[in-house]
């Protein structure tokens, strides 16, 4: 009897390294799996959440003022005297941004005796 005990020690530790071997190689799959995904996904132009969020953002503050300047409109149609507030186009820093062209003054041209 004492033959089958050890038979069947062996067999566990066996299935037990066995086991063990599935385990390790199932989880190199797995990060090998996560890696391709990544290079894939990498490689196409998805935007980060950040990003995306600005510029869901930048879109609803565009949607208000496009709303506000319907409804502007709107009033002036009407010939209301008092329209919506007006928007603010450019920030101070937008203005300061962008500075005016100077203006170009051509020089006469000499006069010539003849």
């Amino acid at each position: 009897m004492q033959s089958q005990n050890r038979f069947f020690d062996d067999i566990s530790k066996v299935l037990n390294g066995l086991a063990g071997t599935v385990a390790g190689v199932g989880r190199e799959a797995e990060a090998g799996a996560r890696e391709r995904a990544k290079e894939w996904f990498g490689g196409m132009d998805f935007v980060s959440r950040e990003e995306f969020e600005a510029v869901k953002e930048m879109a609803a503050k565009a949607r208000a003022e496009a709303d506000a300047l319907k409804k502007r409109i709107d009033a002036l149609e009407k010939g209301n005297a008092t329209p919506a507030k007006k928007p603010a186009t450019k920030t101070a820093a937008a203005r300061k941004a962008a500075p005016r062209k100077p203006a170009v003054r051509k020089a006469a041209a000499p006069k010539t005796g003849g």
